[in-house]
């Protein structure tokens, strides 16, 4: 039992480590992408092009979450695993097309189709991952086990961070934009063979095998939606409300500061490298913690509610000429407070889903990612350049 569940939650990590090293890559490098993929005379305008693209991927999430939940409910979770090559391929393809000064309208075209099967790609991932663990979790540790699918999660991020910030750090501008962007993308693709090779053999989750033999002929995600749409309609609100924050914080905020808070992309790529690896530990400690002392819905409330509260301040800082010190401040104390809902999040969510329909209940975590393109500043215009720490006081206090 002990060995089933280190392999599971091994390669549950694993596979969200390319899944989500690919979405912040593109988060962190999207001003690099913007003047080679929609470039313009209003810099403006391209970076909501680009974030637009961004956000094309997560409008796939929830159909990618819902075709693979029922596959997790009819053949099985750990079949469902293989999702991460359809991430791990595109990933390449990223690296390898061309942009509009050699293709033209067709480059742009071909940048929104990759991230479309992305987008659905990891739709499956996440949800597939995190089912899987929290089911072959020991008893009284779903909390724990769960939170390590956010752990892969950030070692991703903190992966692409890193990347990112030793391309811009190491290459010029002009090699950069010629084939640095590239290599990035090209070098996911090996951490994709890696865990699609762990993943060949899971064992199958010995919560599948229970419901599966006494589940009628009733699709599980017509059940899910039909009689269970409460517990639907709640885990989706929940998981677009923290996930908007989420982003708003890791891949937003490096961009607007380096635009409007007077520090370089570099820099902020730094500090919120420096920023995520901070996360890593808190995300199993939260986990536990709900196993052990808390609610999980009361860590919940702590985090949004403090999170809530620094907004207001550090955003006046970092818009009043705060710089180094305010973009520091603010990307750290996102981090801390948001690893809460990221290490809480998974076995509540699991939890919430239908006994008997385990998957698609947890694969209403449809994260909406236009919330990057619809806060995105306009500097010509007084007060549109809004920091996103601002914005997502914004948010939490209106859940």
């Amino acid at each position: 039992m002990v060995s089933r569940a280190r392999a599971a939650i091994a390669a549950g990590t694993v596979g969200n480590v390319i899944e989500w090293y690919d979405f912040a890559l593109y988060g962190y490098l999207a001003s690099v992408l913007a003047t080679l993929f929609f470039p313009t005379e209003n810099r403006a305008v391209s970076l909501i092009a680009t974030y637009g693209v961004f956000a094309a991927g997560f409008v796939m999430r929830p159909l990618g979450a819902a075709v693979f939940g029922w596959l997790g409910d009819t053949i099985g979770r750990s079949r469902t695993m293989l999702s991460v090559v359809l991430m791990a391929l595109p990933t390449v393809a990223i690296g390898l097309l061309p942009t509009y000064e050699s293709a033209g309208i067709v480059a742009p075209i071909l940048l929104v189709v990759v991230r479309v099967v992305q987008g659905f790609s990891v739709g499956g991932e996440f949800s597939s991952s995190v089912t899987y663990m929290v089911e072959t979790a020991p008893g009284g540790r779903r909390g724990l086990f769960g939170s390590f699918a956010n752990v892969g999660s950030m070692i991703g991020m903190l992966a692409g961070s890193g990347a990112a910030a030793v391309m811009t750090s190491l290459l010029d501008s002009a090699t950069l934009m010629d084939w640095g962007w590239r290599v990035p993308f090209l070098a996911g693709g090996v951490t994709g063979i890696v865990a699609t090779l762990m993943r060949r053999r899971l064992p199958e989750s010995p919560h599948f095998a229970a419901h599966e033999s006494g589940r009628g002929e009733v699709s599980p995600l017509r059940e899910a939606l039909t009689t269970n749409r409460r517990e639907v309609i709640q885990a989706t609100l929940f998981a677009s409300a923290y996930g908007s924050v989420f982003y708003l914080a890791f891949v937003y905020l490096p961009t607007w500061a380096s635009e409007y808070a007077g520090v370089t992309l570099a820099e902020a790529l730094r500090f919120n490298t420096l920023a995520t690896a901070a996360m890593l530990p808190v995300i199993p400690l939260a986990g536990w913690l709900s196993d052990r002392y808390l609610r999980r819905t009361h860590l919940l409330m702590i985090a949004f509610l403090a999170l809530g509260g620094i907004a207001i301040p550090l955003g006046a800082w970092m818009t009043a000429g705060g710089g180094f010190a305010a973009v520091a401040a603010a990307q750290l104390a996102c981090a801390l407070l948001l690893a809460v809902p990221c290490g809480v999040a998974p076995a509540l969510l699991w939890s919430a889903s239908p006994r008997g329909t385990g998957s698609p209940g947890t694969r209403c975590r449809s994260t909406w990612g236009s919330a990057s393109s619809v806060v995105r500043p306009r500097r010509s215009r007084p007060g549109w350049s809004t920091p996103p720490v601002r914005w997502s006081r914004q948010r939490c206090t209106r859940r």
